[in-house]
Formats: C-alpha cells, structure tokens, sequence
C-alpha cells in the first residue's frame, strides 16, 4: 500500500528542489485558532518560469491530508487578482520565500486593494445592498414575510463587502468573518455591534436593526465620498431611512 503524501514530506521535497521559489500555506491552517480535526493543509506551490522540475507529478494532488496547487510566479501574481481566491491569499502564510521577500510582498499587494480599485468597489456594493435592503423592506411592508428575509439577506452580503472595500481588504470568507473582525476590527464599526446586527438581519429580517445599521452605513458612506451613489435612490431613502 502507498504511503500518503503528508504536508511535512512535501515540503520537505519541494524545499529541496530549485524550481520552487514559493511555499505558501492557506487556509484553516492559516488562521490561528481555527483548525479542526477535519482541517488539511493547502499549499500554493510557485514555480520559476522555465526551471524543469518532477514536481508536476503533483499537480491537482489533493487528499485528506495535502491540497496542492501548482502555477508559476506570473500566475501566482495575478492569482485572485480579482477572483474569489484573494483573501485566502491576504491572510496565507509564508512557508518559502527564495525571492528575498517577493512572495510575501505579493501577498501583501493581495490583502490592500489600490485607492481606485477601493472606490469602484465600495460604490458598486453600496447600490447593491441599498437595492436589496429596500427591497426586504418594501416586501415586509407590503406583507411578503419570506421576500423580505431574503432579501435581507441578501443585503448583508453585500454589506460585507462593500465594509471591507471602505477599508481596502478583501472580504473574509464567512467562515472566517469573525476571527477576522477579532483581530482586525474595521475602522468606525464595533465588532460585536456589527456581527450581532448582521445575525439579526440575515436571521429574521428584522426592520428596525436593518434600518438602524442603514443609518451608520449611510453616514460611513458619505464621509468617504458615496454620497451620490445614495442620492440616485431619490425618495426611496425614505424608506430606508423609516421617515
């Protein structure tokens, strides 16, 4: 019977090969305090463009155990750049680095979205959860009670997003929302006001926690220059606002 590949034996491989420039860890095992018994360990393994190696038999290997991705250093650079991909990468953690600190520097561009890249987004994501936040309200008005929830929902999602944009971060992945708020709050919101409105809102709905956290993103909103963004809704604030 084939042994399995571990994570120590890989590395220990990959270290010794010269072709690899790059080990980088992400993931659960990545993020201090939130590994299982179910947690493997997935590795980004950065080739030098052009250096032969016998690693490639590796490529897609995947176990219990070892998730392995394979690319070279132009398609790491570019990896979530934009894709689903790039907090998993904000947060990795360095294994390798025979570039003199090129690969953490890559993984700290991932983790700061650029001053524009930071105002499209915020501004798309703020027209997004106004739609759906007054969408949820228009259909509790109007006695849709299921619409209303998830729509609501709905709503926190792009929520998230649009916070973190404010901030210039990728969004966490749900999984790791609050171990990320816990370690690195957002500037202006309170952590646990924050994570409890969002469980009240995309728990039942509720008007008046929807509203209320409305009134602090409307506020945080125009500080940082959106306020346009909001204006185009026209009368419909009203009922946002519940005035």
């Amino acid at each position: 019977m084939t042994t399995p590949l571990t994570y120590d034996t890989f590395v220990e491989l990959a270290s010794a090969d010269t072709a690899v420039v790059g080990l980088v860890l992400k993931g659960s095992r990545a993020h201090e305090g939130m590994t299982t018994e179910h947690s493997d360990h997935d590795l980004y393994v950065v080739l030098a463009d052009g250096v032969p190696t016998t690693l490639t038999r590796f490529a897609g290997h995947r176990t219990r155990e070892l998730d392995l991705v394979l690319l070279t250093l132009d398609e790491f650079r570019a990896a979530g750049m934009p894709g689903f991909e790039r907090y998993a990468l904000a947060r990795a953690q360095v294994v390798l680095d025979r570039l003199d600190g090129d690969i953490a520097r890559i993984l700290a561009a991932k983790a700061r979205l650029t001053a524009d890249e930071a105002s499209r987004a915020a501004a798309h994501w703020l027209d997004a959860y106004a739609n759906s936040l007054y969408r949820s309200l228009k259909n509790d008005r109007d006695g849709h009670g299921l619409a209303a929830r998830l729509d609501a929902a709905d709503s926190i999602s792009h929520l998230l997003e649009l916070l973190f944009s404010l901030d210039r971060r990728p969004r966490p992945y749900n999984k790791y929302l609050e171990w990320e708020l816990a370690r690195h709050p957002l500037p202006g919101w309170d952590t646990e006001a924050l994570l409890d409105a969002v469980e009240r809102v995309s728990g039942s709905g509720d008007v008046s926690a929807q509203r209320r956290l409305f009134a602090q993103v409307e506020a945080a909103a125009r500080q940082r220059g959106h306020g346009a963004v909001l204006d185009a809704w026209g009368e419909d604030l009203e009922l946002m606002r519940g005035r």
